[in-house]
Protein backbone atom coordinates (compact mmCIF):
# COMPACT_ATOMS: atom_id res chain seq x y z
CA UNK A 1 0.00 0.00 0.00
CA UNK A 2 2.69 2.52 1.00
CA UNK A 3 4.76 1.59 -2.07
CA UNK A 4 1.82 2.47 -4.34
CA UNK A 5 1.72 5.95 -2.76
CA UNK A 6 5.46 6.59 -3.19
CA UNK A 7 5.85 7.63 0.45
CA UNK A 8 9.27 8.42 1.83
CA UNK A 9 7.84 8.58 5.34
CA UNK A 10 5.01 6.39 6.75
CA UNK A 11 3.02 9.42 7.86
CA UNK A 12 -0.40 10.60 6.76
CA UNK A 13 -1.83 14.04 7.54
CA UNK A 14 -5.35 13.63 8.87
CA UNK A 15 -8.12 15.17 6.76
CA UNK A 16 -9.55 17.85 9.06
CA UNK A 17 -12.62 19.48 7.53
CA UNK A 18 -12.48 23.25 7.91
CA UNK A 19 -8.85 23.29 9.06
CA UNK A 20 -6.77 21.29 6.61
CA UNK A 21 -6.16 23.04 3.30
CA UNK A 22 -4.75 22.23 -0.14
CA UNK A 23 -1.59 24.03 0.97
CA UNK A 24 -1.25 21.75 4.00
CA UNK A 25 -1.88 18.59 2.02
CA UNK A 26 0.62 19.63 -0.65
CA UNK A 27 3.28 20.53 1.93
CA UNK A 28 2.98 17.14 3.63
CA UNK A 29 3.11 15.27 0.34
CA UNK A 30 6.09 17.33 -0.82
CA UNK A 31 7.84 16.42 2.44
CA UNK A 32 7.42 12.71 1.69
CA UNK A 33 4.29 11.94 3.68
CA UNK A 34 0.72 11.69 2.41
CA UNK A 35 -1.30 14.88 2.54
CA UNK A 36 -5.07 14.66 2.78
CA UNK A 37 -7.81 16.91 1.46
CA UNK A 38 -11.10 16.86 3.41
CA UNK A 39 -14.06 16.74 1.05
CA UNK A 40 -16.80 15.69 3.46
CA UNK A 41 -18.04 19.20 4.18
CA UNK A 42 -17.84 20.35 0.55
CA UNK A 43 -20.24 20.11 -2.36
CA UNK A 44 -19.07 18.64 -5.65
CA UNK A 45 -17.84 21.95 -7.06
CA UNK A 46 -15.96 22.76 -3.87
CA UNK A 47 -14.42 19.29 -3.78
CA UNK A 48 -13.30 19.54 -7.38
CA UNK A 49 -11.73 22.93 -6.70
CA UNK A 50 -9.90 21.63 -3.62
CA UNK A 51 -8.41 18.77 -5.63
CA UNK A 52 -7.38 21.13 -8.43
CA UNK A 53 -5.76 23.56 -5.99
CA UNK A 54 -3.80 20.74 -4.37
CA UNK A 55 -2.62 19.44 -7.74
CA UNK A 56 -1.42 22.92 -8.63
CA UNK A 57 0.85 22.80 -5.55
CA UNK A 58 2.25 19.27 -5.78
CA UNK A 59 2.77 16.56 -8.31
CA UNK A 60 3.04 13.93 -5.58
CA UNK A 61 0.22 11.61 -4.47
CA UNK A 62 -2.30 12.85 -1.92
CA UNK A 63 -5.51 11.50 -0.42
CA UNK A 64 -9.06 12.80 -0.35
CA UNK A 65 -11.50 12.00 2.44
CA UNK A 66 -15.26 11.49 2.31
CA UNK A 67 -18.03 11.14 4.91
CA UNK A 68 -20.10 7.95 4.65
CA UNK A 69 -22.54 8.61 7.47
CA UNK A 70 -26.07 7.31 7.33
CA UNK A 71 -28.43 10.06 6.16
CA UNK A 72 -29.89 11.96 9.10
CA UNK A 73 -33.02 10.67 10.77
CA UNK A 74 -35.22 13.75 10.59
CA UNK A 75 -37.34 14.19 13.69
CA UNK A 76 -39.03 17.59 13.76
CA UNK A 77 -39.98 17.41 17.43
CA UNK A 78 -36.46 16.43 18.45
CA UNK A 79 -34.91 19.17 16.32
CA UNK A 80 -37.22 21.83 17.72
CA UNK A 81 -36.52 20.62 21.27
CA UNK A 82 -32.79 20.91 20.62
CA UNK A 83 -33.18 24.46 19.33
CA UNK A 84 -35.16 25.33 22.45
CA UNK A 85 -32.36 23.81 24.53
CA UNK A 86 -29.93 26.19 22.81
CA UNK A 87 -32.20 29.24 22.96
CA UNK A 88 -30.69 30.59 26.24
CA UNK A 89 -27.23 30.43 24.66
CA UNK A 90 -28.42 32.42 21.63
CA UNK A 91 -30.10 34.89 23.99
CA UNK A 92 -26.72 35.69 25.55
CA UNK A 93 -25.81 37.30 22.23
CA UNK A 94 -29.15 39.02 21.57
CA UNK A 95 -29.92 36.39 18.98
CA UNK A 96 -32.46 33.63 18.40
CA UNK A 97 -32.08 30.08 17.08
CA UNK A 98 -32.96 29.41 13.44
CA UNK A 99 -36.59 28.43 12.88
CA UNK A 100 -35.57 25.18 11.17
CA UNK A 101 -32.50 23.03 10.60
CA UNK A 102 -31.03 21.47 7.48
CA UNK A 103 -28.88 18.45 6.72
CA UNK A 104 -25.80 20.44 5.85
CA UNK A 105 -23.50 17.61 4.68
CA UNK A 106 -24.54 14.99 2.14
CA UNK A 107 -23.24 11.49 2.70
CA UNK A 108 -21.03 10.19 -0.09
CA UNK A 109 -23.21 7.09 -0.07
CA UNK A 110 -26.06 9.12 -1.58
CA UNK A 111 -24.05 11.34 -3.94
CA UNK A 112 -23.65 9.98 -7.49
CA UNK A 113 -22.32 13.37 -8.60
CA UNK A 114 -19.43 13.20 -6.11
CA UNK A 115 -18.64 9.69 -7.29
CA UNK A 116 -18.57 10.79 -10.93
CA UNK A 117 -16.27 13.68 -10.07
CA UNK A 118 -13.84 11.33 -8.30
CA UNK A 119 -13.90 8.89 -11.21
CA UNK A 120 -12.71 11.75 -13.41
CA UNK A 121 -10.28 13.28 -10.92
CA UNK A 122 -8.71 9.90 -10.01
CA UNK A 123 -6.98 10.84 -6.73
CA UNK A 124 -4.16 8.54 -5.64
CA UNK A 125 -5.85 7.62 -2.36
CA UNK A 126 -9.38 7.89 -0.98
CA UNK A 127 -10.32 7.47 2.68
CA UNK A 128 -13.75 7.09 4.22
CA UNK A 129 -15.06 8.17 7.62
CA UNK A 130 -18.26 7.18 9.48
CA UNK A 131 -18.63 3.96 7.52
CA UNK A 132 -18.22 2.55 4.03
CA UNK A 133 -19.53 3.53 0.60
CA UNK A 134 -22.04 1.39 -1.23
CA UNK A 135 -20.51 -1.74 -2.88
CA UNK A 136 -21.03 -0.34 -6.38
CA UNK A 137 -19.23 2.87 -5.40
CA UNK A 138 -16.28 0.90 -4.04
CA UNK A 139 -16.12 -1.20 -7.19
CA UNK A 140 -16.04 1.89 -9.38
CA UNK A 141 -13.38 3.63 -7.28
CA UNK A 142 -11.25 0.50 -7.06
CA UNK A 143 -11.14 0.40 -10.86
CA UNK A 144 -9.37 3.79 -10.89
CA UNK A 145 -6.38 2.27 -9.09
CA UNK A 146 -6.82 4.46 -6.00
CA UNK A 147 -5.67 3.18 -2.63
CA UNK A 148 -8.85 2.82 -0.54
CA UNK A 149 -8.81 3.32 3.24
CA UNK A 150 -11.49 3.55 5.92
CA UNK A 151 -11.62 4.39 9.61
CA UNK A 152 -12.30 1.77 12.28
CA UNK A 153 -12.76 2.34 16.00
CA UNK A 154 -13.45 -1.31 16.85
CA UNK A 155 -12.67 -4.84 15.74
CA UNK A 156 -16.13 -5.22 14.21
CA UNK A 157 -15.63 -2.14 12.04
CA UNK A 158 -12.16 -3.36 11.05
CA UNK A 159 -13.61 -6.69 9.98
CA UNK A 160 -16.24 -4.92 7.88
CA UNK A 161 -13.53 -2.90 6.14
CA UNK A 162 -11.49 -6.02 5.43
CA UNK A 163 -14.56 -7.87 4.14
CA UNK A 164 -15.30 -4.97 1.78
CA UNK A 165 -11.87 -5.42 0.19
CA UNK A 166 -10.27 -2.08 1.03
CA UNK A 167 -6.49 -1.61 1.04
CA UNK A 168 -5.94 -0.43 4.60
CA UNK A 169 -7.54 0.52 7.91
CA UNK A 170 -7.16 3.80 9.79
CA UNK A 171 -7.27 2.60 13.40
CA UNK A 172 -8.71 5.60 15.23
CA UNK A 173 -7.96 5.48 18.94
CA UNK A 174 -9.94 7.19 21.68
CA UNK A 175 -7.28 9.92 21.95
CA UNK A 176 -7.88 11.21 18.41
CA UNK A 177 -9.28 14.67 17.81
CA UNK A 178 -12.36 15.36 15.74
CA UNK A 179 -15.27 13.08 15.04
CA UNK A 180 -15.19 9.45 16.02
CA UNK A 181 -15.34 7.35 12.87
CA UNK A 182 -17.92 4.96 14.30
CA UNK A 183 -20.20 3.39 11.72
CA UNK A 184 -23.15 3.65 14.14
CA UNK A 185 -22.74 6.37 16.79
CA UNK A 186 -25.65 4.95 18.79
CA UNK A 187 -24.29 1.40 19.02
CA UNK A 188 -21.95 2.09 21.93
CA UNK A 189 -18.26 2.95 21.90
CA UNK A 190 -15.59 0.61 23.24
CA UNK A 191 -13.34 3.68 23.75
CA UNK A 192 -10.27 1.74 22.62
CA UNK A 193 -7.01 3.65 22.69
CA UNK A 194 -4.77 3.58 19.64
CA UNK A 195 -2.22 0.90 20.55
CA UNK A 196 -4.72 -1.64 21.92
CA UNK A 197 -6.83 -1.09 18.80
CA UNK A 198 -3.81 -1.69 16.55
CA UNK A 199 -3.08 -4.97 18.34
CA UNK A 200 -6.74 -5.99 18.08
CA UNK A 201 -6.84 -5.38 14.32
CA UNK A 202 -3.45 -6.91 13.58
CA UNK A 203 -4.86 -10.26 12.49
CA UNK A 204 -7.10 -8.89 9.75
CA UNK A 205 -4.37 -8.97 7.11
CA UNK A 206 -4.59 -5.31 6.07
CA UNK A 207 -2.02 -2.54 6.64
CA UNK A 208 -2.98 -0.46 9.67
CA UNK A 209 -2.59 3.30 10.08
CA UNK A 210 -2.43 4.35 13.73
CA UNK A 211 -4.44 7.51 14.47
CA UNK A 212 -4.77 9.21 17.84
CA UNK A 213 -2.11 10.54 20.18
CA UNK A 214 0.70 10.62 17.61
CA UNK A 215 2.57 13.84 18.44
CA UNK A 216 6.26 12.85 18.52
CA UNK A 217 8.68 10.45 16.86
CA UNK A 218 8.55 8.29 19.98
CA UNK A 219 4.76 8.05 19.63
CA UNK A 220 5.12 7.06 15.98
CA UNK A 221 7.77 4.43 16.71
CA UNK A 222 5.61 2.95 19.46
CA UNK A 223 2.71 2.63 17.00
CA UNK A 224 4.92 1.04 14.35
CA UNK A 225 6.31 -1.39 16.92
CA UNK A 226 2.73 -2.31 17.87
CA UNK A 227 2.01 -3.34 14.27
CA UNK A 228 1.06 -0.19 12.38
CA UNK A 229 2.37 0.30 8.86
CA UNK A 230 2.02 4.09 9.15
CA UNK A 231 0.71 6.80 11.44
CA UNK A 232 -1.88 9.51 10.88
CA UNK A 233 -1.50 12.89 12.58
CA UNK A 234 -3.97 15.75 12.75
CA UNK A 235 -3.50 17.72 15.95
CA UNK A 236 0.26 17.86 15.32
CA UNK A 237 -0.43 20.01 12.23
CA UNK A 238 -2.92 22.45 13.76
CA UNK A 239 -0.29 25.15 14.36
CA UNK A 240 1.27 24.81 10.91
CA UNK A 241 1.10 28.04 8.88
CA UNK A 242 -0.45 26.04 6.03
CA UNK A 243 -3.45 25.08 8.19
CA UNK A 244 -6.59 27.22 8.47
CA UNK A 245 -6.77 26.92 12.27
CA UNK A 246 -8.38 30.05 13.72
CA UNK A 247 -6.53 32.17 16.27
CA UNK A 248 -9.00 31.18 18.99
CA UNK A 249 -8.58 27.49 18.14
CA UNK A 250 -4.80 27.85 18.25
CA UNK A 251 -4.93 29.59 21.61
CA UNK A 252 -7.19 26.92 23.07
CA UNK A 253 -4.69 24.14 22.34
CA UNK A 254 -2.32 25.28 25.08
CA UNK A 255 -4.65 24.16 27.88
CA UNK A 256 -4.49 20.55 26.73
CA UNK A 257 -8.01 19.94 28.08
CA UNK A 258 -10.11 18.00 25.60
CA UNK A 259 -13.51 16.37 25.89
CA UNK A 260 -15.71 14.09 23.81
CA UNK A 261 -19.03 15.79 23.02
CA UNK A 262 -22.16 15.39 20.90
CA UNK A 263 -23.41 18.89 21.61
CA UNK A 264 -21.76 20.60 18.66
CA UNK A 265 -22.63 18.27 15.79
CA UNK A 266 -24.82 15.44 17.06
CA UNK A 267 -21.99 12.88 16.76
CA UNK A 268 -19.26 12.13 19.32
CA UNK A 269 -16.21 14.28 18.61
CA UNK A 270 -13.16 15.27 20.65
CA UNK A 271 -12.30 18.94 20.95
CA UNK A 272 -10.92 21.52 23.33
CA UNK A 273 -13.09 22.30 26.33
CA UNK A 274 -14.98 25.54 25.80
CA UNK A 275 -18.40 27.09 26.33
CA UNK A 276 -20.03 24.80 23.77
CA UNK A 277 -18.61 21.56 25.18
CA UNK A 278 -20.06 22.55 28.59
CA UNK A 279 -23.54 21.97 27.10
CA UNK A 280 -24.96 18.50 27.67
CA UNK A 281 -25.33 16.92 24.24
CA UNK A 282 -28.01 14.47 25.34
CA UNK A 283 -31.00 14.87 23.04
CA UNK A 284 -29.08 16.67 20.31
CA UNK A 285 -30.56 16.46 16.82
CA UNK A 286 -29.11 13.82 14.52
CA UNK A 287 -25.81 14.42 12.71
CA UNK A 288 -25.28 16.55 10.67
CA UNK A 289 -28.51 18.41 11.40
CA UNK A 290 -27.34 19.38 14.89
CA UNK A 291 -24.21 20.86 13.31
CA UNK A 292 -26.44 23.39 11.52
CA UNK A 293 -27.56 24.64 14.93
CA UNK A 294 -24.00 24.56 16.23
CA UNK A 295 -22.68 26.67 13.40
CA UNK A 296 -25.53 29.18 13.85
CA UNK A 297 -24.75 29.52 17.55
CA UNK A 298 -21.04 29.96 16.87
CA UNK A 299 -21.81 32.64 14.27
CA UNK A 300 -24.01 34.53 16.74
CA UNK A 301 -21.30 34.32 19.41
CA UNK A 302 -18.53 35.46 17.06
CA UNK A 303 -20.62 38.45 15.95
CA UNK A 304 -20.69 39.49 19.62
CA UNK A 305 -16.95 38.93 20.07
CA UNK A 306 -17.18 35.55 21.84
CA UNK A 307 -15.06 32.72 20.37
CA UNK A 308 -15.95 30.07 22.93
CA UNK A 309 -18.56 28.29 20.82
CA UNK A 310 -16.23 27.13 18.08
CA UNK A 311 -15.66 23.52 17.09
CA UNK A 312 -12.04 23.39 18.26
CA UNK A 313 -11.41 19.76 17.36
CA UNK A 314 -8.15 18.38 18.74
CA UNK A 315 -6.73 15.22 20.29
CA UNK A 316 -5.44 14.56 23.77
CA UNK A 317 -1.93 15.67 22.79
CA UNK A 318 -3.09 19.19 21.92
CA UNK A 319 -0.75 20.93 24.37
CA UNK A 320 2.23 19.35 22.56
CA UNK A 321 1.43 20.84 19.15
CA UNK A 322 4.34 22.85 17.79
CA UNK A 323 4.08 25.93 15.59
CA UNK A 324 6.26 25.10 12.58
CA UNK A 325 5.90 24.49 8.84
CA UNK A 326 4.23 21.21 7.94
CA UNK A 327 7.39 19.81 6.37
CA UNK A 328 9.19 20.20 9.70
CA UNK A 329 6.43 18.36 11.52
CA UNK A 330 6.74 15.49 9.02
CA UNK A 331 10.47 15.37 9.63
CA UNK A 332 10.08 15.60 13.42
CA UNK A 333 7.49 12.81 13.77
CA UNK A 334 8.37 10.34 11.02
CA UNK A 335 9.76 7.15 12.60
Amino acid sequence: MLDRLELRHPLIQAPMAGVSTPALAAAVSEAGGLGSVALGALDVAGAQEAISRTRALTGRPFAVNLFCHRPAHRDHAREMAWLERLRPEFRRFDSTPPDHLTEIYQSFRTSPDMLNMLLEARPAAISFHFGLPEPAQLQALRATGAVLLATATSEAEGRAIAKAGLDGIVAQGWQAGGHRGMFDPDAGDECLETLPLIRLLAGLGLPLIAAGGIMTRADAREAIDAGAAAVQCGTAFLLAPEAATSAAHQAALASGRTIMTRAISGRPARGMENLFTAIDGTGAADYPVAYDAGKALNAAALAAGEAGFGAFWAGTGAAHAVARPAKKTVAAISP
